[in-house]
């Protein structure tokens, strides 16, 4: 998976517990500290920071992954009209990068519990 290499699978096979206790992707990523804090009342969703609670090591190896996605030479992969390029033309870098790794900890939760292979959504939609 681009963003994801050989030290963060290792990490990740390392550090986090059987994938199977996690009931979805989501919880996956709230382990990891990767999605927002919530002070919600009332009905109302206020969402703040990032957490950052959880395992360390896999969390800044994700995000140095989506870093990478991210530079001048992974931004020329970036197809326009995609999620990450709507996001990167009106959202802070390092935001869009951790809403890359909360997106890539799912993937990797997903393809865990699963036991299958990247597959790529441009290869997928062409076939």
């Amino acid at each position: 998976m681009p963003g994801v290499g050989v030290l963060t699978a290792l990490a990740v096979e390392a550090f986090a517990p059987d994938m199977t206790q996690f009931k979805s992707g989501r919880d996956f990523a709230a382990w990891l500290g990767l999605v927002p804090r919530q002070h919600s009342t009332g009905g109302k969703a206020r969402l703040g920071r990032i957490s950052k609670s959880g395992q360390v090591d896999i969390r800044r190896l994700l995000i140095i992954g989506a870093m990478s996605r991210l530079n001048w030479l992974g931004r020329k992969r970036i197809r326009e009209g995609s999620w990450l390029a709507r996001m990167l033309s009106t959202k802070p870098k390092m935001l869009v990068a951790i809403a890359l790794a909360n997106k890539m900890a799912r993937q990797v939760w997903a393809m865990q519990t699963k036991n299958e292979n990247y597959k790529d959504p441009e290869q997928a939609a062409a076939a």
